[in-house]
């Protein structure tokens, strides 16, 4: 059973104990997953009235909006994501990563097609490094931008708060979540409560206000405002620029959870807040600068401005530990070199910190707040990343749906065309605000993605270079046979990427030294298209006599590999090794640019350079120091 079956298994349960668990993940589930959607509120209708493409305030233009904010919330949280998409997971998780690895190893497509999807997915995942990057900035600088309403003379200090606030916000990470997850989502749940009732009460007074849930106010919008009204839909995306992160914390807290709160606690809310800020704009046009806190009475305008920098905080801790996950589900697929990856709690495993990720959003982060200069100008950067990813979700899900369920064609392709014509509006909308900002998260999709290909392919080339000039371990035994070297009494651990040839290192001490141990054993660590693999599953032990073992460990792609674990696991299979008297082999490759390759120059040196910065494998698979013997080879691609 998998991990979100479990998860669904208790919630569902009529019992005490049940209950009580499913209101613990509901609320967990409102710190780490809406964060994010949740202080949309602070920026997506300013920016509608007040934005580059503002659009004039008039009776027909606020409902027009408010039709189009509610449906953008309806249709593409609701129904595309909440409903549909989240089916797809893989082994309970979700995210772009887990969908595309859904699609590697279930889906019968070989050749170019598999190929392009894979690719497709990569793209989706590495534009999320750009969203990572401007959700912080974007959302304290929203919150603390309440500080000029409080007094004048306080915009001075916007620029200088939101930088400090973040550079505490970053340097923070590397204690984890672990200690204050516990008030993520009670200070959720406080917002999402202020809000709805600030919202209510201004609908109070003027309730015809919720005529715009009709969906033809939104509809007769767009035909009277034409390309105006077109690209007022990216401000209006703002409203839903967390949904992603619905899919991706999934297996955090399974599909209940979030659907639940979505229903009963968020959407309420989020809907009472916006219609609020709309009531608001017809009564006082003159709040359209930052009509979220002209909701707010002036003798709660601190707290509430102190609220929403704790809450833009949760919401930016929810993407930059997603970028955490992405870079080290990335790692493990082979996508990216090894970085140091920290956990920082032993209780869950998805609470990790990634020092190199970190640093560079950090840097990124604080740049483009003092760039941008506002979060009115980096609405402008925002939501391009995001409406791609969707778009690139929902082409994913369709071959998944297609291939993997079998749904009927018809129903699946009126499906997914509506959701795509959906996608592809918010997307042309945001893609319309290109020189005003946007072009820098697809820039930085862009310099992902290409990091991403140039390590796969040349690992690749790497181990076809390194296979080239060695042998199977058949070859190499029977080789043993005719002329057997001098064994010496210990146990050796050779690392290998290919468990069915002999590693360069051990050929190379054997062709050095003259002498062999006489007990070796090949270690492949694979990475499964899985989140994670059981223990009973992780490591085969094969003899190959003659005191040689060939030990296969397998990990998923959300798991960190452990040497001690496998040793202890393979230990139970036979392999009787003491972790304390190992000699542990392993290749240092160095790189050079050859002349003929599949790979162009300058990408086989920015391989060479990713390589000679990637983390040692003795750091990586945590390997005692003092058993490490590391044997140069020098390879040609």
């Amino acid at each position: 059973m998998s991990k979100l079956s479990e998860k669904s298994d208790v919630s569902s349960h009529p019992g005490q104990s049940g209950m009580r668990r499913l209101a613990g993940l509901s609320l967990a589930a409102l710190g780490v997953v809406f964060g994010d959607i949740g202080t949309s509120p602070l920026y997506a209708v300013r920016e509608c009235f007040h934005g580059e493409y503002g659009i004039p305030i008039t009776h027909a233009n606020v409902l027009g909006v408010l039709s189009l904010l509610v449906w953008a919330l309806i249709l593409i949280v609701s129904l595309k994501y909440l409903t549909f998409i989240m089916k797809a997971d893989n082994d309970g998780e979700g995210g772009i990563l887990a969908l595309t690895a859904l699609i590697i190893t279930q889906s019968k497509k070989q050749g170019y097609e598999r190929w392009l999807l894979v690719v497709i997915g990569l793209f989706g995942a590495a534009l999320l490094y750009g969203d990572g990057m401007i959700t912080p900035a974007i959302s304290v600088l929203s919150a603390v931008e309440g500080l000029q309403i409080i007094a004048p003379a306080f915009k001075e200090l916007v620029i200088p708060v939101t930088i400090i606030v973040l550079i505490a916000l970053f340097f923070f990470q590397h204690h984890g979540t672990a200690r204050v997850g516990a008030l993520f989502g009670p200070i959720i749940f406080v917002w999402f409560l202020v809000i709805g009732l600030l919202g209510l009460a201004e609908i109070i007074r003027y309730p015809q206000i919720l005529q715009a849930i009709m969906p033809w106010y939104g509809i007769s919008f767009l035909l009277n405002n034409h390309l105006q009204g077109f690209m007022v839909l990216g401000a209006v995306f703002l409203s839903v620029t967390g949904a992603e992160a619905l899919y991706a914390d999934m297996g955090h807290f399974g599909r209940r959870p979030i659907r639940l709160t979505w229903v009963f606690l968020v959407l309420p809310a989020l809907l009472l807040n916006y219609f609020g800020q709309g009531s608001l704009l017809l009564a006082f046009p003159q709040e359209s600068h930052n009509p979220f806190y002209g909701l707010v009475p002036s003798w709660a305008m601190i707290p509430m401005v102190l609220l929403s920098t704790l809450a833009t905080i949760i919401a930016s801790q929810a993407l930059i530990t997603g970028v955490y996950s992405l870079t080290q589900q990335a790692i493990q697929l082979g996508y990216l070199p090894r970085l140091t990856v920290t956990h920082t709690s032993d209780k869950h495993i998805g609470q990790i910190y990634v020092p190199a990720a970190n640093w560079s959003l950090m840097i990124a982060t604080i740049s483009l707040v003092a760039g941008f200069g506002s979060s009115s100008k980096l609405a402008a950067a925002y939501g391009v990343a995001v409406t791609a990813t969707m778009l690139i979700s929902t082409i994913l899900f369709y071959y998944v749906a297609r291939d993997l369920w079998r749904w009927n064609k018809f129903a699946l392709n009126l499906l997914v065309s509506f959701f795509a014509i959906v996608d592809l509006s918010f997307f042309g909308a945001s893609v319309s605000k290109l020189l005003q900002g946007a072009w820098f998260p697809l820039a930085i999709g862009l310099v992902v993605f290409t990091l991403m290909l140039t390590w796969k392919q040349g690992r690749g080339l790497l181990l076809q270079q390194l296979q080239d000039r060695t042998l199977t371990i058949e070859e190499f035994i029977q080789s043993l046979s005719l002329q057997q070297p001098y064994r010496v009494k210990g146990q050796a651990v050779y690392l290998t990427a290919n468990p069915d040839v002999v590693p360069v290192a051990m050929l190379h001490n054997l062709r050095h030294n003259k002498i062999m141990h006489s007990e070796v054993a090949l270690f492949h660590f694979s990475t499964e298209r899985v989140p994670r693999v059981p223990s009973s599953q992780k490591v085969e032990v094969t003899k190959l006599g003659d005191g040689f073992f060939k030990v296969i460990a397998r990990y998923g792609f959300l798991e960190y590999p452990n040497i001690r674990q496998v040793i202890a696991l393979a230990n139970h299979q036979g392999l009787n090794f003491k972790p304390e008297a190992i000699s542990f082999f392993l290749s240092r490759e160095k790189i050079v640019a050859g002349l003929k390759s599949k790979m162009i120059l300058w990408r086989k040196k920015l391989f060479a350079l990713m390589s000679r910065n990637a983390l040692s494998a003795t750091a990586y698979y945590d390997l005692p120091a003092g058993q490490v013997i590391e044997i140069g080879v020098l390879v040609q691609i």
